[in-house]
């Protein structure tokens, strides 16, 4: 009986003290600040800008290329909840623009952050 007792306890308590998972903007907030804080800075090329619509719901994604090491990447960024640090109509195909990459992940990137732009206007 004490054993079921400590077991029920235990159990209690993680349910209670786990850790709620994040949501996704709040990772994608944390992908960007991490990404700030160690980020190597490369040129690249604004390639587009699309707005993609699911239901009542609209983001925005940044599409743009650069080259690490010889390798050429092509990336995306949403920037929807970023959109009011630029003006979207001036991102245009071939825009110079400078892209934070993870220097051990060069395909990890972003071109906007809330305390960096890349952007070129």
């Amino acid at each position: 009986m004490l054993v079921l007792g400590g077991s029920g306890a235990v159990l209690g308590g993680y349910f209670l003290f786990r850790r709620k998972p994040k949501a996704a903007d709040e990772l994608e907030s944390e992908r960007r600040a991490w990404l700030d804080r160690i980020g190597r800075i490369t040129d690249g090329t604004v390639i587009d800008v699309q707005e993609l619509k699911a239901g009542e719901k609209t983001t925005i994604m940044l599409i743009y290329q650069y080259d690490v090491a010889g390798v050429s990447y092509e990336a995306s960024q949403d920037v929807t909840y970023l959109r009011h640090l630029i003006n979207l109509h001036s991102c245009r195909l071939g825009l110079p623009t400078s892209v934070r990459h993870d220097p051990h992940n060069p395909g990890n990137s972003i071109v906007l952050s809330e305390r960096w732009m890349g952007l070129r206007q």
